[in-house]
C-alpha cells in the first residue's frame, strides 16, 4: 500500500490543503475543489490524501509526545525548556504552544480532507461498492482524527462538512464527538473490507473499526457497548483474520510490517528528496517518522523523549524456563537490555558502556526505533507505527469482560498474551482474582504489552487514575492540577478567529 497511497495522493494532497485558502485570483490552470472530483482515480487519491494526513510532523512526531511523555511511562530532560513543561510537566503557560497548534491543526486537516471525500465521492459515476469503501476508509479516518482531539481536547469543534473560509463553529461537547465518532465508525465497518490485498494492503479495514469503536466506547466507560466489536474480533470473524504473530520483537521491525497482528497501522516510507513535515509540497512530501531521531538515545538521536526507569520493572515474571520475559528488551533500551547487563548490551553498535558508562540509569524506547538495521536515526523513519495490535484488543476485551461482571471469562484472553511471551497462564499463576483484582493486574499487563505505543495516557484517563499522586513514579506529575491538567488548552489562536470557541475549564 505505501507506494500506491503515496504517490496517488501527490496532487490531492495539495488541492485539499490548498483549497482551504482564500485566494482573491483563481488560477484557470489550476484545479479547484469544483473542478477535481470527477473520476474514480480523483476519488482514490482523495482518500489517500486523508491517509497522508499522518505524514505530518504534528501527528507523526509531536501527538506521540502528548500520548506518550506526558503519561507516567515517559519524560523528558529535553533542553529544549518548551518540551519539558508544555509535554511533560504540565507547566502551560503559553496556549500558541507550537507543538500542541501543529497536533491540532493537523487533525484538524485530516478531518477537512475526509469531509471532503464524505462530501464529494457520492456523486463521482463509479462501481458503487468501491465509492461506498472509499466513504468508509474517510469515515474511519474522521473518526480517528476526533478521536485524538478528543482525547487530547475535550470540548472540541464538530466540523462534518468541507470547511470553507469564514466557518466559525462553535464547541461541541465531548458526548456529541463521542457521539459521531461511534456513528463514523459503526458505519465504516458496514462498508469496510475485511482484508486487502496487494498493494491496498494497510488501508482501514472492517477490524480496524471494529476494534476504534471499542476503544471509543471504552474511554467513556461504555464497556457492555464495548464487547460487541471486541467479540467480532476476538470471537467471531476477526478470528479467523488476527493472531499474535509467535515472536513479539517481529512487531516492531520493517521487515515483519502489516502482519496478522496488526488491526491499523501507519504506514511510513523513506522520501530522500523530503525536507520537510509538510506533507503537500510536491515532490519533497514526507512520507516517514521522524519520531525514531527524537526519542532516539543520546548521541544517536535527539532523545527529547525517553522512558521512566519504573517500567522496566513491571516485568517481573519469569518465562517457564525461568528466563526474564523477552518484552523488556524489545521495549528498551537501557543498561539492562541484554539480561548480562552494560558491558553486553549493545546500543547502534556500540555497548552501553561504551557510549554511556557502566553507572548512567537512563532508558529509552525502542519500539519504533531503527537499531534493528542500521547504527544511526534520522528524519525519515520508514519503521510503521502499529497503531492498534491485536494483543491491545485481546487485553481490552478481557478488561471489559472484567468490567461487565464476566471475570472468570476474561482469563483467557489474558492468558494468550502472556503465553506468547513465555510465561505462565494467568490462569495458572493467579487464579481467582476478584473484579478489583483482575483490573489491577490488567493495568500490569498492559505496561508490559504496550509500553512505549501511546495507549498509556488514554488508560490512565480511563482508569480515573490521572492526579498528583503519579508523582511517586513521575515527578512531573507534581504539577499536575485535577480538573485542568486532562487536557491541553484551546489554541488561543483559534479562539481569537473563532469566538465560539469555549477555553477548557482552568486555563
Amino acid at each position: 500500500m505505501k507506494n500506491k497511497l503515496l504517490y496517488l495522493s501527490l496532487i490531492a494532497v495539495s488541492l485539499l490543503t490548498a483549497c482551504d485558502r482564500n485566494l482573491d485570483i483563481v488560477n484557470p490552470n489550476q484545479l479547484t475543489a469544483q473542478s477535481f472530483w470527477k473520476t474514480d482515480a480523483d476519488a482514490l487519491a482523495g482518500v489517500n490524501a486523508v491517509y497522508s494526513t499522518m505524514h505530518r510532523g504534528g501527528i507523526s512526531r509531536w501527538m506521540l509526545f502528548y500520548y506518550i511523555i506526558r503519561s507516567d511511562e515517559g519524560r523528558s530532560q529535553s533542553p529544549a525548556t518548551d518540551i519539558v513543561n508544555n509535554m511533560d510537566q504540565f507547566l502551560i503557560t503559553d496556549y500558541n504552544y507550537g507543538n500542541a497548534v501543529a497536533v491540532w491543526n493537523d487533525n484538524y486537516i485530516g478531518v477537512n480532507r475526509a469531509n471532503q471525500v464524505i462530501d464529494n465521492v457520492p456523486n463521482i459515476p463509479m462501481d458503487a461498492t468501491l465509492r461506498n469503501r472509499y466513504i468508509g476508509e474517510a469515515k474511519f479516518l474522521r473518526a480517528m482524527y476526533y478521536y485524538h482531539l478528543v482525547t487530547l481536547w475535550g470540548n472540541v469543534p464538530l466540523i462534518l462538512q468541507t470547511s470553507v473560509v469564514g466557518d466559525k463553529p462553535a464547541s461541541a461537547t465531548m458526548a456529541q464527538v463521542w457521539a459521531q465518532i461511534e456513528k463514523d465508525l459503526t458505519e465504516a465497518a458496514a462498508v469496510l473490507p475485511t482484508t486487502y490485498s496487494g498493494a491496498d494492503v494497510g488501508r482501514a479495514t472492517k477490524g480496524a473499526a471494529y476494534a476504534l469503536l471499542a476503544k471509543a466506547y471504552m474511554q467513556q466507560q461504555k464497556y457492555t457497548e464495548s464487547l460487541t466489536p471486541l467479540q467480532w474480533l476476538v470471537e467471531g470473524e476477526g478470528k479467523t483474520v488476527y493472531a499474535l504473530v509467535p515472536n513479539y520483537r517481529d512487531n516492531f521491525l520493517i521487515t515483519t510490517e502489516n502482519n496478522r497482528e496488526s488491526v491499523f497501522e501507519w504506514q511510513f516510507q523513506i522520501n530522500t528528496a523530503e525536507y520537510t513535515d509538510d506533507d503537500s509540497q510536491t515532490p519533497n512530501q514526507n512520507y516517514g517518522t521522524s519520531i525514531a531521531q527524537f526519542f532516539g538515545p543520546s548521541g544517536i538521536g535527539w532523545s527529547d523523549g525517553e522512558a521512566q526507569r519504573w517500567p522496566t520493572r513491571e516485568f517481573y515474571d519469569k518465562t517457564t524456563t525461568g528466563a526474564r520475559d523477552p518484552r523488556l528488551a524489545a521495549s528498551f533500551l537501557f543498561d539492562s537490555t541484554n539480561v548480562k547487563g552494560p558491558d553486553s548490551t549493545i546500543i547502534y553498535g556500540q555497548t552501553f558502556t561504551q557510549r554511556y558508562g557502566r553507572d548512567n540509569k537512563r532508558v529509552w524506547f525502542r519500539k519504533f526505533q531503527n537499531d534493528h538495521w542500521k547504527n544511526e536515526e534520522g528524519y525519515r523513519s520508514p519503521n510503521n507505527w502499529r497503531y492498534i495490535r491485536y494483543a491491545d484488543v485481546l487485553l481490552m476485551y478481557a478488561e471489559a469482560l472484567n468490567a461487565t461482571g464476566k471475570t472468570t471469562q476474561a482469563y483467557p484472553y489474558v492468558d494468550q498474551v502472556r503465553q506468547r511471551a513465555g510465561l505462565p497462564t494467568l490462569t495458572m499463576a493467579r487464579p481467582g482474582l476478584t473484579q478489583t483484582q483482575f483490573l489491577a493486574q490488567l493495568k500490569h499487563e498492559r505496561v508490559t504489552e504496550l509500553s512505549g505505543e501511546g495507549h498509556r495516557w488514554n488508560d490512565l484517563a480511563r482508569w480515573g487514575d490521572l492526579g498528583p499522586q503519579l508523582a511517586s513514579r513521575d515527578p512531573a506529575f507534581s504539577t499536575f492540577v485535577k480538573g485542568k491538567s486532562e487536557l491541553l488548552p484551546i489554541p488561543q489562536l483559534d479562539r481569537d478567529l473563532n469566538p465560539n470557541l469555549t477555553q477548557n475549564p482552568n486555563y
